[in-house]
């Protein structure tokens, strides 16, 4: 599995998380693809906002934060995403999400199939998939060389199994967290299986060259080449855990552009996870000297 370039492309769901503490931007490639601009990689974001109000203000939030709004499309009947967020005593997050909205609709354009050509790392997600509209977007930039990364997000009643299998089939890279895992667990009657059994027979299955497992405070799993690596995670004052495995997945793919070894990748991965759920929202305003600081005190 070779990268040709530095160029990632993200594409799927920017939206507004409604929080018990107000609204703020985000979905999962937004998120990622914020934070790998914060880590100082080079990506694009590709996505669908309405002709509304909602949709002028992440216009704003995302020229403010650095990224270029080339391919956001503008849909004229559709709204503007907006996803209801409840924070549990955990403060873990369960999303009530709004549907049909602009992402649903996103259209394979010229500029948008020349990006993906032009990139060397895709990045996606299963819940754009949801619409058919957008699902033959994705699909059919899943046809270009560049090396592509799934981020499973299994969101009730949307993660269709077909649907999730075939766009896994299709990727290079696979990351899910521990409840995902367990699903495909479920789905193949693999339950029984203990976590790095499941995870070598995921990768089997799936013919995955990378599958790695989020799994919240405890840190995470990273199976490739047939070599299991491990990293327990850090320690912080979590306040919410909305965005921490984009913000993983960033800190993760960036550790990998940097040439850093997969075991060290996944130590900055879990770093940068913790440090954003260690603050409010999935998007928190940091730079990377403050994810350099955790690693070094912890």
């Amino acid at each position: 599995m070779k990268i040709k370039n530095n160029q990632i492309l993200c594409i799927g769901e920017i939206l507004w998380d409604n929080l018990p503490s107000g609204a703020k931007p985000g979905g999962a490639p937004m998120n990622v693809a914020l934070h790998l601009n914060r880590i100082g990689q080079n990506v694009a974001i590709a996505s669908k906002i309405g002709n509304d109000e909602q949709g002028k203000k992440l216009i704003s939030f995302l020229k403010d934060s650095g990224l270029s709004t080339d391919l956001i499309q503008i849909d004229e009947s559709l709204p503007t995403s907006e996803v209801l967020v409840h924070l549990d005593e955990n403060n873990n997050a369960t999303y009530e999400i709004c549907e049909p909205v602009a992402w649903d609709n996103l259209t394979l354009t010229e500029s948008l199939l020349m990006k993906a050509k032009e990139s060397g790392l895709y990045i996606f997600g299963t819940l754009a998939s949801r619409n058919s509209k957008t699902r033959e977007t994705i699909l059919s930039l899943l046809e270009t060389d560049a090396v592509k990364l799934i981020d499973v997000n299994l969101r009730q009643p949307y993660d269709t199994r077909e649907i999730v299998e075939k766009l896994i089939l299709k990727s290079d890279i696979v990351k899910l967290n521990d409840e995902e895992l367990g699903v495909f667990g479920q789905w193949y009657n693999k339950h029984k299986h203990d976590e790095k059994s499941l995870v070598k027979w995921f990768a089997e299955e799936f013919n995955s060259k990378m599958v790695c497992v989020t799994k919240g405070d405890k840190g995470a799993l990273l199976y490739s080449d047939g070599e299991f690596f491990e990293h327990p995670g850090f320690k912080v004052d979590a306040v919410d855990s909305v965005g921490a495995g984009d913000a993983f997945l960033a800190g993760f793919v960036a550790a990998l552009f940097e040439g850093k070894s997969k075991d060290k990748a996944l130590e900055f991965a879990c770093a940068t996870g913790a440090f954003v759920a260690s603050k409010a929202g999935a998007t928190p305003e940091y730079n990377r000297y403050e994810i350099e600081q955790l690693l070094i005190t912890n």
